[in-house]
């Protein structure tokens, strides 16, 4: 090795020694890569806020947490945690005079009332402030607070601007109730609630044409009164109704009148519903300006003989759209004017025809036939030897073929057809076929058997819900 090889060797490792001692010098004084703060929380013991929940006279405290799962955002899944439990602190205190007692004797509707508030409060929250973040390889927790006193002039100018606007409606719905117009009354009230529907646990005392009211209790014994004077009324009040009744639909009228004029009432929210029983009633009315709406049954559900559909003022249709959960506690609570129609029902008479045969000859035991009769019996049809009698007539036809024979398994097709008409008007209401369902055996009787088999599964699985579904259509 000449020298001036040897001397360009030397030059070259001094050169890569030189960018070996840069590149740890940069290492050490440039950031690292990860993230810092999780390195530092990682060194550091953990808060004392995590340990045991601060308390602090001025301030409502939040602690939330969440778990780095990878599949969630954990900081905001930490934020929602901390909000909900900065929520907990604020508690609802219930005033002896507030609506609330007033209504509610036994407690219940005021535990519903207070989950309902609780619920919604993260959404009102304002102005709440991030005290601390801790954070470690799996897990992020989160500090919050907020200020009672900041909280208290929020909650405050809220509560006056709730106040204002409910008072207005009490006044327009007091001008309403002097005019004789109840129905406006009656909105104009429970807009007025709605406003202050946040605040049902405390008093709100006001004046109001020169005297003191609590205007919470005031609105809500107003609209009670209002109910109070109303009556409902349904005719006739016991129906005899088919169990097909959707055949023509069952109509009831319901009427609306003044306790002590007798006057009728238009334009009345009505909401119907069966009480007792099961079936379809369109559910919601208006009265006309005689007072009168007529209420259409158009299917009975249930096996019962004798149902109920009950008739009522429909109370939070005066809430306007999108009644809120505390809006409908209250109708809850409220004494509606309501009526019940009492429906005897009675079974449709079923007439039924079969001829069921196995390779052509008739079978002895109608196994399709009467399966499809205790069906229909169970689901509230009554069956008849009488054709003439009957309301529906149901037609059965099957048999079964022979099929292919491999080896020692013989195969059989059962076919079948099933028909239900009207005998009044001889119209077909149903009609279904059960095509060549297969059995397989060690001879043809044997084989036709399993292939029946088969079918009645066939039928029970599938046929019989459409055809019920017909039937009561």
């Amino acid at each position: 090795m000449n020298l001036a090889t040897m001397k360009r060797i030397k030059q070259q490792f001094y050169s890569v020694k030189q960018f070996i001692l840069l590149s740890l010098l940069l290492a050490g004084c440039s950031p690292s890569v990860t993230n810092t703060s999780l390195k530092t929380n990682l060194q550091n013991t953990k808060p004392a806020w995590m340990s045991a929940k601060p308390a602090q006279d001025m301030y409502y405290i939040g602690i939330g947490h969440s778990v780095k799962d990878g599949t969630n955002n954990y900081i905001q899944s930490a934020k929602n945690s901390a909000l909900e439990d900065l929520v907990s602190e604020i508690k609802v205190n219930i005033s002896s005079t507030s609506v609330l007692s007033q209504i509610d004797a036994n407690k219940e509707f005021q535990e519903k009332y207070e989950q309902i508030i609780q619920t919604k409060a993260a959404d009102d929250i304002e102005e709440f402030e991030q005290v601390d973040a801790w954070e470690d390889e799996r897990n992020y927790w989160l500090y919050y607070r907020l200020s009672k006193q900041r909280y208290k002039e929020i909650k405050d100018e809220q509560k006056r601007n709730a106040v204002t606007l409910a008072l207005d409606f009490f006044t327009k719905a007091k001008q309403s109730e002097r005019s004789n117009d109840v129905i406006q009354a009656l909105g104009f009230y429970f807009q007025g609630f709605r406003a202050i529907e946040k605040y049902l646990a405390e008093p709100i005392q006001l004046e109001f044409e020169g005297k003191s009211i609590l205007l919470t209790n005031e609105i809500y014994a107003n609209i009670q009164q209002l109910l109070d004077k109303m009556q409902l009324s349904v005719s006739p009040g016991e129906i005899m109704v088919n169990r097909r009744v959707a055949e023509s639909g069952q109509t009831v009228m319901a009427k609306s009148t003044f306790k002590d004029s007798k006057k009728a009432i238009g334009d009345l929210p009505l909401k119907a519903s069966f009480e007792k029983g099961a079936g379809d009633v369109f559910p919601d009315y208006k009265t006309d300006g005689s007072g009168q709406s007529k209420i259409l049954i158009t299917k009975i559900g249930s096996r019962d003989l004798e149902q109920t559909v009950g008739v009522k003022v429909n109370l939070l249709a005066f809430a306007g759209q999108g009644a809120s959960d505390i809006s409908s506690l209250v109708a809850q609570k409220m004494t509606v004017p309501k009526a019940s129609i009492l429906l005897k029902v009675q079974r449709p008479l079923v007439y039924v025809s079969a001829i069921e045969k196995s390779l052509g000859a008739d079978k002895a035991n109608q196994q399709m036939t009467n399966k499809l009769k205790n069906f229909l019996t169970n689901s509230g049809f009554e069956l008849t030897d009488e054709k003439a009698k009957a309301e529906l007539w149901m037609d059965v036809n099957a048999n079964s073929e022979k099929g292919a024979v491999s080896g020692s398994i013989y195969i059989t097709y059962v076919t079948a057809v099933i028909k239900v008409i009207t005998l009044k008007d001889g119209k077909e209401i149903y009609a279904t076929t059960l095509d060549r369902i297969k059995g397989y055996s060690l001879d043809y009787d044997r084989s036709s058997q399993e292939a029946y088999n088969k079918s009645l599964e066939t039928l029970e699985k599938e046929k019989m819900p459409e055809l019920l579904n017909a039937i009561l259509q």
